[in-house]
């Protein structure tokens, strides 16, 4: 009997495992989702600032501040870390698309506006993306939190994982104009 229901624990301590490696690697799996999209508008961000450079020589510190936001998320890929300097990357990219109200002949250029579609297209597949990572989050976590599953997380050494979220009082829009 005593063997029966150490083969049962065994069998459940094996299913609960099973259970968190797969939750694990879907925050993995949904993590690497979302830097493939910030990865996306980090490489939108150096031919936006030689768009706006073009027309507004005399914006060099928006777009050397914008830059170095990009340079520092680029080498960053905790989603801690990220999820700290996007904000101010967002605003960033931001200033540099309401330059095109005070430069018409910005606001013009097929290069520009170009830009401007993809990193719309870039935002709406990151938020997706975002959402997708913090369910998968979720997921694992109430299954690390929940007893008696927290004892073989516990043992097997997996934690809960950290949500992507926006900074308190970075949680503004980013205004994104297109000319049509």
């Amino acid at each position: 009997m005593a063997a029966g229901v150490a083969a049962l624990l065994l069998g459940w301590a094996v299913m609960v495992f099973n259970r968190l490696v797969t939750r694990r690697n879907q925050v993995r799996t949904a993590w690497a989702d979302v830097d493939v999209q910030l990865m996306r508008r980090h490489d939108l961000v150096p031919a936006l600032a030689r768009a706006v450079s073009a027309y507004a020589d005399h914006e060099r510190g928006t777009l050397e501040a914008v830059t170095s936001l990009r340079d520092r998320a680029h080498g960053l890929h905790e989603p801690a870390a990220l999820a700290a300097i996007e904000p101010a990357l967002s605003a960033g990219i931001g200033r540099l698309l309401a330059l095109r109200e005070a430069y018409p002949d910005l606001a013009a250029s097929a290069n520009f506006l170009q830009l401007q579609r993809d990193l719309v297209e870039v935002e709406a597949n990151l938020q997706y993306a975002r959402r997708f990572y913090n369910g998968a989050v979720r997921d694992l976590n109430d299954t690390v939190q929940r007893v008696p599953d927290l004892v073989v997380a516990r043992i097997a050494g997996i934690g809960p994982a950290p949500f992507f979220e926006a900074e308190p009082g970075e949680r503004a829009a980013v205004p994104v104009h297109l000319a049509e």
